[in-house]
């Protein structure tokens, strides 16, 4: 269970926007990813669940222009909004059900942290699939950033599923490429740390727009049998 809009303002009705534990003072690793990307500044940016995220802001002062924040919350983007005054007039804000919603364009490269491993369902996570597949550009670029192998089993209150590179490329197998992956240590508000998976991924430029040659339903990740890095669980 992915959690609905209910659930989600509740996380933010109990905690600060900058006091939950996926929050980042500065999104670091993002922003070097979808540099790397060589994308140019006019490049159409859609980042899902980013809510009260530091990225756009980011972005925007590195000179991106083209910048869409997606959340099922209507709490964090009104305090991302809040926070960037009148800049943030240059963004697109959508309250939006990822699994549901119709973007009504497409976009060069679509940023996630922390919604997929949400995605625990199979239904779920072919619904999310379905989204991208529709809304991500033949050649854009994919960046999915879930809890890694080694990463917490519960985030606010909710099951997660734990991806390494061999997961992402199983559930994305068919239609996108798998360029790059990372894992990285995210020390939340509280002071723990938690494993992160990031996988950059390009969406292979000869599918159509909603279609894909892998199955598209997402089996979920394999058990990672390697020796642990930090301890398993939840926060």
């Amino acid at each position: 269970m992915a959690g609905d809009r209910a659930h989600w303002e509740g996380s933010y009705a109990q905690r600060a926007p900058d006091q939950v534990s996926w929050y980042e003072p500065v999104p670091q690793r993002s922003l070097e990813v979808i540099q790397a990307t060589g994308l140019g500044h006019d490049a159409s940016i859609l980042d899902v669940g980013g809510g009260a995220s530091r990225l756009a802001a980011e972005l925007l002062e590195l000179g991106y222009t083209d910048l869409t924040v997606a959340d099922i919350a209507t709490t964090a983007l009104v305090h991302a909004r809040a926070e960037l005054g009148g800049s943030a007039a240059r963004i697109t804000w959508i309250e939006a059900d990822i699994r549901t919603h119709d973007f009504g364009r497409c976009y060069d490269l679509w940023h996630d942290r922390a919604v997929f491993h949400f995605m625990v369902d199979a239904a779920d996570r072919k619904r999310y699939l379905d989204v991208l597949r529709k809304t991500l550009k033949p050649g854009g670029h994919l960046v999915l950033a879930t809890f890694g192998p080694q990463g917490p089993t519960q985030c606010s209150g909710l099951p997660v599923e734990r991806y390494g590179a061999d997961d992402v490329q199983q559930i994305l197998d068919g239609d996108f490429m798998l360029l790059s992956s990372s894992l990285v240590i995210h020390r939340t508000p509280s002071g723990k740390n938690q494993q992160f998976h990031y996988a950059h991924l390009v969406r292979k430029p000869n599918v159509l727009l909603g279609e894909g040659s892998g199955t598209g339903t997402g089996d979920g990740p394999k058990e990672d049998q390697g020796s642990d890095q930090q301890p398993r669980g939840s926060w």
